[in-house]
């Protein structure tokens, strides 16, 4: 009968071990859920400061281009010597462009503490165009301002399109070393024919008009079109001595070499008349203008816009080791 009797307590216990492990699952699975919703809200939250801080950083770096630079500058003294730098080649849209050193120029005439300009040029040339800009605005602003004068310094080199912007100066000071000169006008490329024929490369070019595809490299130099192309070098090199003889005059020694395309250092071109003497800004400043406080007007670059150039320059970088371009520059 004992055995009988214990025969039945089996399955109970079986039905209370069940719902045990039931319950046990349950909590775990609660405890579970409420675990990973706890660890969702804190990754939310770290991300959520992370986007803050990052929009914060942000409307900061945004505030600091923006706001004028001149907040940032010392106060001008009364009197002073003005400057403008012309650094690096002369064309659209680099540090030596037209608008960007005629900005420079007009904010420097204008202030009413400017004793003298300095143009300070370590440039060696670029567009004929953009330095004609530069030269046309010095002569107005000189015109406009009789009693300020502008002075040209010279630092490492003043070839081709920056001496193009040096001879609007009342007078120009160099180094001794200083490279000057190169008057003249380049246009250069390259010709393929030949490397086309070894490779077999056939040659296919379209146009609509007799020479549009002048200089092409990829084809034979067509003597008409070397003419015609030398016959403008001409006229822009004529254009550029007469610059050169308008703002210089009898300065200039009578030297046929003068506009060869040849350069000098900076103690010969004295002699030359192409410079009028040895000098550094600091002492143009203090000896010739009598302001030796310096403030240097040259427009400032921000920082969205170097970074904007630099990715710009690594593209074309990019681009133009795989393609020729061609055009005359002030060399």
């Amino acid at each position: 009968m004992n055995d009988e009797s214990a025969e039945p307590q089996a399955p109970a216990n079986d039905e209370k071990s069940s719902a045990s492990n039931q319950e046990a699952w349950q909590r775990d699975l609660i405890n579970r859920l409420a675990f990973a919703s706890l660890v969702e809200q804190r990754r939310a939250r770290r991300w959520g400061v992370f986007f803050k801080l990052g929009l914060l950083l942000y409307l900061v770096a945004v505030t600091i281009i923006y706001i004028p630079f001149s907040l940032f500058q010392p106060s001008r003294p009364d009197k002073h010597t003005a400057l403008v730098d012309v650094q690096g080649i002369i064309a659209e849209q680099t540090d030596a462009s037209a608008d960007r050193i005629v900005t420079g120029l007009r904010a420097a005439f204008k202030d009413e503490n400017t004793a003298g300009v300095i143009v300070r040029i370590n440039s060696p040339g670029g567009s004929p165009v953009q330095a004609g800009h530069i030269n046309d605005e010095i002569r107005r602003l000189r015109k406009e301002y009789p009693k300020i004068p502008l002075y040209a310094v010279i630092t490492d080199i003043c070839a081709s399109g920056g001496y193009y912007v040096a001879a609007a100066a009342d007078k120009i000071y160099a180094n001794k070393s200083s490279v000057v000169g190169s008057i003249g006008v380049l246009m250069n490329g390259f010709g393929f024919v030949g490397a086309m024929d070894k490779l077999g490369v056939e040659r296919r070019l379209l146009t609509a008009g007799e020479h549009k595809g002048l200089l092409d490299p990829f084809s034979p130099a067509n003597p008409e079109e070397v003419t015609h192309v030398k016959k403008l070098l001409d006229q822009i090199h004529a254009q550029f001595i007469e610059v050169v003889k308008s703002g210089r005059g009898e300065r200039l020694r009578n030297e046929p070499s003068l506009f060869s395309g040849l350069i000098w250092t900076g103690e010969e071109s004295i002699s030359l008349g192409l410079v009028d003497a040895l000098g550094s800004s600091s002492y143009v400043a203090r000896e010739v203008i009598g302001a030796e406080d310096i403030v240097d007007f040259t427009p400032s670059r921000g920082y969205l816009e170097l970074l904007v150039d630099r990715f710009g320059k690594a593209v074309g970088g990019a681009v133009a080791a795989r393609v020729d371009l061609q055009g005359w520059q002030l060399r």
